[in-house]
């Protein structure tokens, strides 16, 4: 029998447990009647401050001054950040790029505009 991954780490080591399934990797548990195939998580849109729809690869520009945890300095109105992915990261930032003098982020794509 083939079981869905794992949908919070993506572990291809779950098994049932009654009516659950279980990861043994992060120890998530949920129904079988909630098992979410990959592809419908990647159907979710992603939308910048002003709702125009984000794609991978696009090129979007920071609408706001950000505060970098850990340093003194900040990321400006009107940086441009080429090339993002669309992730589903940590908290509501769902963003992954490379900011211009700062490295690699992850960014809200409340705090962004498509380029």
């Amino acid at each position: 029998m083939n079981l869905p991954a794992c949908p919070s780490c993506s572990s291809a080591y779950t098994y049932e447990m009654g009516a659950l399934l279980v990861c043994p990797e992060c120890a998530h548990e949920w129904s079988v009647d909630e098992a979410v195939a990959p592809d419908e998580l990647a159907g979710a849109v992603v939308k910048d401050a002003f709702g125009t729809v984000l794609t991978d690869g696009d090129t979007v520009t920071v609408v706001k001054d950000l505060k970098v945890k850990g340093q003194s300095l900040s990321i400006k109105v009107g940086t441009k950040v080429r090339n993002i992915r669309l992730v589903d990261g940590v908290g509501d930032h769902d963003i992954d790029c490379k900011v211009p003098g700062f490295g690699p982020m992850q960014l809200k794509s409340s705090v962004v505009k498509k380029a």
